[in-house]
């Protein structure tokens, strides 16, 4: 199997292509390694080809030794302003902008100019909790890039001589992951798993250790692994301080607060609330947490019966979260339901199952949704066969690759 290195990835493409020559400085923002330069080195391939000289772009990596002597802003405006044609357009590209001391004065400088096009990027863990609106306020709009959706995972392999069907692609991507760098070594297992492991214990210590100066790394990696080991399940900070402190591990209720919200920060994991959707508000205790890749959590945990469920639940998550949606736990009385999705057009509800084929478990999964009483689509996705759509009375039942692949992304405000 073969990997095309270059994924267009055409709604992030599109999205940069529609906010091109705006006066407003584009930031894409993203968890490490899920191809934010990528991007940019694709968009910079869409600009020469459409008229653009190479000398109308300037690009800067400060993970590159080469520009470390660019790394206070006043040194960084220098440089790149001896470089812009003055009766042109340029396009400006920063990357990794955090190591540059008071960035925001170079930025903010650039901005200014009606003949600058700028777009930067940065580690995540610099540009969540507030920091980069405080930075920026009211000068720029985000693109938020995932890694690779199951789609893009598809797209981005030449199966030929292997003809893989679109259920063992699913089977490879929930083995391998959708780090555009890991994708690489497939068939390559050891690789693999080296690279994902590295690349955590990267996020870990520079995204999180380093920033919010954490002397018990034993502590955070415990607390990260029992985030991994119950994805989509009710936890809370009370919770896993209880749970650590029975292993005979010491960590107090505010300490875990912090590592989450660290974790939550880098992108290793994302929070999803619980809605009441009866009450149409939100619930401020018990939330659910899903990890940005599951390939990087069956590297680090232990699976266990019915992880299959739990892991297509992450999926169809982090789907939902590509396709413009805010995704929270919905909370009907007691019963529950997987995902209230938010988004432009409206509320959508989600049911993700491996399989409901044994009639008590079709009845369990439907439940929750039948209980809801509004007109809002109501959606069954399991890895069962099903050809087309069934209907449950409204409830429509989708095979769950179907759905990650006959699907656009919705667009990206």
């Amino acid at each position: 199997m073969i990997y095309v290195e270059l994924i267009e990835r055409k709604e992030y493409l599109d999205w940069l292509i529609r906010w091109k020559e705006r006066q407003i400085i584009k930031v894409v923002s993203g968890v490490r390694r899920s191809g934010k330069s990528t991007m940019f080195e694709i968009f910079c391939g869409y600009l020469l080809q459409n008229g653009v000289d190479s000398a109308q772009i300037i690009t800067v990596n400060f993970e590159d030794v080469d520009y470390e002597h660019l790394t206070h802003y006043r040194a960084l405006y220098d440089y790149i302003k001896a470089l812009i044609l003055p009766d042109k357009m340029n396009y400006i590209f920063l990357d990794e902008i955090q190591h540059v001391e008071a960035f925001e004065k170079a930025v903010d400088s650039l901005f200014l100019k009606k003949n600058c096009d700028v777009y930067i990027t940065g580690s995540n863990a610099y540009f969540m909790s507030g920091e980069l609106a405080t930075l920026l306020s009211g000068r720029y709009v985000e693109l938020r890039i995932f890694p690779l959706s199951f789609k893009e995972f598809c797209l981005g392999l030449e199966d030929k001589p292997y003809k893989l069907s679109a259920a063992e692609k699913f089977t490879q991507y929930m083995a391998l992951g959708s780090f555009p760098y890991a994708v690489k070594f497939l068939r390559r297992e050891r690789e693999t798993k080296e690279y994902l492991r590295d690349l955590y214990n990267t996020i870990l210590l520079k995204d999180i250790v380093a920033r919010l100066k954490i002397s018990d790394v034993t502590n955070l990696e415990s607390v990260s692994k029992f985030l991994f080991h119950n994805i989509g399940s009710k936890v809370s900070p009370t919770k896993i301080a209880n749970t650590l402190k029975s292993a005979g591990k010491g960590v107090d209720q505010k300490t875990v607060d912090k590592y989450i919200k660290g974790l939550c920060d880098s992108l290793i994991f994302y929070e999803a609330a619980r809605y009441n959707i009866k009450g149409k508000g939100f619930l401020s205790t018990q939330s659910k947490f899903y990890c940005v890749d599951v390939a990087l959590r069956n590297l680090l945990v232990r699976g266990k019966e019915g992880d299959v469920g739990h892991i297509l639940e992450n999926i169809v998550f982090l789907e939902l979260k590509r396709r413009g949606y805010d995704v929270y736990v919905g909370q009907l009385d007691d019963t529950e339901v997987d995902f209230a999705a938010i988004g432009p057009d409206g509320m959508a509800y989600y049911q993700a199952a491996a399989t409901t084929l044994d009639e008590s478990v079709l009845k369990r999964e439907l439940s929750p949704l039948r209980k809801i009483s509004d007109n809002y689509p109501k959606y069954l996705l399991t890895l069962d066969e099903v050809f087309g759509t069934v209907d449950y009375e409204g409830i429509k039942k989708i095979n769950v690759i179907d759905w990650l692949l006959g699907n656009q992304l919705s667009q990206i405000e």
